[in-house]
Order: structure tokens, then sequence, then C-alpha cells
């Protein structure tokens, strides 16, 4: 919590505009997934977060019901101005993409059949995936630089678990959280005060 509480000090909290300004960028840069784009924005650009901080909400967000982009709009928004920030954030991230996927849409539906077309939206799914990757290695970084092989086998197990042998995700998840927590829990109960 110290950290959060020094974070919070160490930048400028956003204003409403801000918030508004900041997850519309996010939003219309994230071409295939805007989770790239808020990490960017929100650890490396503005500082509003460091990278555990930003690793723990968005773990909390995944774990939500509904798109963990929108809830971690909602959440970055309430924690720094509470229900109107949420309410900018959100709007912020929905609004502008909302607007362009429906002109999109349209155009789609008249030219989707274009063989070029059809060949660029390929190339841009690869470069999502790339991007996509990019991220995982920049989230993993605080993890692996804590040296403790306690989170990255819990890592490997569930990745083996969905990815490997396409477990559904709902039992590995109501399986691994309460792991994950009580690993935390006897960690830091070990490490003394």
């Amino acid at each position: 919590m110290n950290s959060t509480a020094e974070t919070v000090q160490a930048a400028d909290p956003p204003g409403l505009f801000d918030l508004f300004v900041a997850f519309a960028k996010m939003s219309l840069m994230g071409f295939g997934g805007v989770l790239v784009w808020a990490r960017r924005a929100i650890v490396e650009q503005h500082k509003w977060m460091t990278a555990e901080e930003f690793n723990e909400t968005f773990a909390l967000c995944h774990f939500l019901p509904g798109p963990n982009i929108v809830n971690l709009s909602v959440v970055f928004g309430a924690r720094f101005r509470g229900i109107p920030g949420a309410i900018a954030a959100f709007l912020g991230l929905t609004l502008p993409p909302v607007c362009i996927v429906l002109v999109l849409a349209l155009v789609y539906a008249r030219y989707g059949e274009i063989d070029a077309l059809r060949r660029t939206l390929a190339g841009v799914v690869c470069a999502t995936v790339g991007l996509f990757f990019a991220t995982v290695v920049k989230m993993m970084q605080p993890i692996v630089k804590a040296r403790s092989a306690v989170p990255l086998v819990m890592i490997a197990l569930v990745f083996i678990a969905i990815g490997i042998l396409r477990w559904p995700i709902q039992p590995v998840l109501l399986v691994a959280i309460p792991a994950s927590l009580l690993i935390v829990y006897l960690m830091r109960k070990r490490v003394p005060s």
C-alpha cells in the first residue's frame, strides 16, 4: 500500500478531462486490443501507476466479469476521481471507438469482399499478436525482478492448464486464485516485519 501512496504523490493525479483524453487515446490506438497502450500510457508515459500496481489492478480486472480493459478504465478512473472519474475513463475508452466502428462496419458491409482489404486485415492481426506478446513480456518484468520462483510456477501451471490442456478457464481460476492468495499470504507471513 505504501508504493501506491508514493505513486499517487509522485505523479500528478489525472483530472476528469485527463482521464477522458488518456483513455480515448488508448482506445483510438488500440487496434486489436487496448492493453498494450493502456500499460504504456498509465505506467510509462504518465507514471500514474508503477508496473506492479498496474499488474495488480489488471489482475483484479481480469477476474471481474466483463471486458478486462473496460473494467480497468472504471477501476482506474474511480481510484483517482471516484464515480465521475470512472465515468470519464469509461466514456473516453468506449465512445470514440464506437463511433469509428459504426462507420467502418458500414464500409466493410459494402466493400468487405475486396481481396486487398482481406490481406490488409491479416497483416493487422499479425501486428496485434506481436504487440500482445510484447506487453506480456513487460508485465512479467516485475515478477522476474522479484526473483521468486513461486509466481512463475503459478503462471506456468495456469498456462499449461488453459493453453495446453484446454481445461475450462472458470474451474482453473477457481483453484488458481485462492491458491495464489494463500501462497502470497504464507510468503509475506514468513518475511519478518
